[in-house]
């Protein structure tokens, strides 16, 4: 199975589902020998192993590089922390990054989408190809994490930057040194940039989230200046390229399947599960690892305690054992009780709520404008990552 999973092979890459299949049906407890790791690839042994943060913990980081909040050289955030300590982050996180709060971007979200399709528009009016991922879907969370995060208009152009460089550090196994370019430096710059914006808030409340966050109290606690720096980086770095990729997945696969496209366009109520599916589909996190605190026994095998076991969220979310002999085929009217494309436990996506919103307002207002649109993936670029899938760029065909 070494020579079917490998997870930086770029054939593997462009396509990982039939090795999926493959681990699933004959080794769906595979042990991996460089890196060493576990890979857990069914629906069931997943949706189980996430939810058992006690045995299963995420205190010694999300891949399966070694040491890898060492190799990092910061305290760990919230993803990187296990019960009981993150509970009581989370608590207080969620209350300052409220559902509320993020509705209330509807409005500006909705008017950001409208201007990229414009320019998708004028790109093609002058003759070029304008490209669904780098114009659209992706300055998109760009522009809702920013605005959420009280980044002044005059500071936006050092905001991507910023988001380049997190996306990045995720590719390198979050190693610091390690990270191309200037990218380091752009990770050094944002921290700087937001330590001084947290002390700001906290002297001067706004109306924006880290202003609610440094004003946050549970039980007499409140986060303490890294917990809200660590929230923005998290948000930054998990909560930006899933979410664009998220978009660009969706368009390229109602674009294999233009009865659904055209289903969607005429009835925008069906967007929200359809989101669902184009996220179980085409998971923009394809894995995250977690460590074993004991001896864990599955189908046979047992994995000793302090291994890194790595959880193929984009196999379990194709496994026919949960969703049936058409689980590789498109269904935006499926039925899913289960979903694995948030996580699922404790460390369930907090932000969940604002990735769907963004997705949903921008198929509204794209599939209104454009019902036809499709994107050109023979000449697309994907990313080259073990643990994320997505897109560099996407041409757009169809305007």
């Amino acid at each position: 199975m070494t020579d079917v999973y490998d997870p930086f092979d770029p054939g593997f890459q462009a396509d990982p589902y039939p090795a999926y299949r493959r681990l699933r049906d004959e080794a769906p407890v595979h042990q991996h020998e460089t890196p060493s790791f576990w890979a857990l690839s069914r629906f069931e042994d997943i949706w189980q192993a996430t939810r058992d943060a006690e045995t299963f913990s995420s205190a010694q980081g999300l891949t399966f590089y070694p040491d890898e909040i060492g190799t990092l050289g910061l305290a760990p955030t919230i993803v990187m922390l296990d019960p009981p300590r993150h509970t009581v982050l989370r608590r207080l996180i969620s209350h300052g990054f409220t559902p509320r709060r993020t509705a209330a971007l509807e409005d500006r979200l909705r008017e950001f989408v409208r201007s990229r399709i414009a320019l998708l528009e004028r790109r093609q009016a002058d003759g070029e190809t304008p490209d669904l991922h780098s114009d659209f879907s992706s300055p998109l969370p760009t522009f809702a994490l920013a605005h959420l995060l009280g980044v002044p208009e005059s500071d936006r152009a050092r905001f991507d930057p910023w988001v380049s460089a997190l996306t990045t550090l995720q590719d390198d196994g979050f190693d610091l040194k390690a990270m191309r370019g200037g990218a380091a430096e752009a990770v050094a710059e944002m921290f700087a940039y937001f330590t001084d914006v947290i002390a700001a808030r906290r002297a001067d409340p706004s109306d924006d989230l880290i202003s609610a966050l440094t004003a946050a109290e549970a039980d007499g606690e409140r986060l303490t200046d890294w917990d809200v720096l660590g929230f923005c980086f998290v948000m930054v770095a998990g909560g930006n390229d899933t979410t664009g990729n998220l978009i660009s997945h969706g368009v390229a696969l109602l674009d294999g399947d233009h009865a659904q496209r055209e289903r969607l366009a005429a009835d925008p109520s069906l967007i929200p599960n359809a989101l669902m599916e184009f996220l179980r589909l085409e998971g923009s996190v394809q894995a995250l690892g977690r460590t074993t605190t004991r001896p864990v026994t599955l189908h046979g095998t047992e994995i000793p305690a302090g291994e890194k076991v790595m959880m193929l969220y984009g196999s379990a979310n194709r496994d026919e054992r949960e969703f049936g002999p058409s689980a590789a085929d498109l269904d935006i009217t499926r039925d899913i009780p289960r979903h694995l494309g948030f996580s699922s436990g404790v460390h369930f996506c907090i932000g969940s709520h604002l990735a769907k919103l963004q997705a949903r307002v921008a198929f509204e207002e794209l599939l209104r404008a454009h019902p036809t649109i499709g994107v050109d993936t023979e000449n697309a670029e994907r990313i080259a990552s073990p643990f994320t899938r997505g897109w560099v760029s996407l041409p757009v065909t169809g305007l």
